[in-house]
């Protein structure tokens, strides 16, 4: 609440961040919302604890109840761009009745539909120095087990059964850089369907593949 200036009117303190619209997130879900949007409009670094506290509509102190910090915001979100399509991996690579090709196609199509369906561009934040750090190893596990999937799959196709180690390796790097690059086409052209971007990334990837 305001106090009295003296002068017969009220003393406005500063003003809050503008908060979220009421989603009926639980306070951490509604946490990692905020952060995502701060993120990926002011910057990781520029981004203060008290802003994404205030922006998920809740003071700093409540903020530490559900998460410990930045750090611990950043890692949940990088490893919820990735942890889905790791699912559907395995599922892929548990597959006998497909083809490889084909379940390297959809995986393809689905990790950059994944990608790119959210509101906010969170590949980016792949490109983070601080991604670097140790703290940050949960989601680099999972995205190498992730590429490593990729790597099985195209080992599998009729053209990836017979390629030595290194072109193996090669073509999966390849591959993976143009699945997660492609988040930053789209964000230059963000009216374009994600699905058409899906779809063609795939039938790039298979190219790439000799597949």
């Amino acid at each position: 609440m305001g106090t009295n200036d003296g002068r017969g009117g009220r003393r406005v303190g500063r003003p809050r961040a503008a908060q979220r619209p009421d989603s009926g997130l639980e306070p951490r879900a509604e946490l990692l919302a905020a952060a995502a949007e701060l993120f990926t409009t002011r910057g990781y670094a520029a981004t203060t604890t008290r802003a994404v506290a205030e922006r998920a509509g809740m003071r700093q102190a409540s903020m530490y109840h559900y998460v410990s910090g930045k750090e611990e915001l950043l890692a949940d979100l990088l490893e919820s761009t990735v942890t889905p399509s790791l699912t559907y991996a395995r599922a892929l690579l548990a597959e006998d009745g497909r083809a490889a090709e084909e379940r390297l196609w959809e995986l393809c199509r689905t990790d950059v539909e994944l990608l790119c369906d959210g509101p906010h561009n969170l590949g980016g934040l792949y490109l983070l120095p601080e991604v670097r750090a140790e703290r940050f190893a949960g989601f680099h596990a999972v995205r190498a087990e992730l590429k490593d999937a990729y790597r099985q799959l195209i080992a599998a196709t009729a053209v990836g059964g017979g390629l030595a180690k290194g072109e193996l390796d090669l073509r999966t790097d390849l591959v993976f850089g143009l699945i997660e690059g492609v988040i930053l086409v789209h964000r230059s052209d963000p009216e374009r369907p994600v699905s058409d971007f899906a779809r063609a990334t795939a039938d790039a990837a298979l190219r790439i593949t000799g597949a």
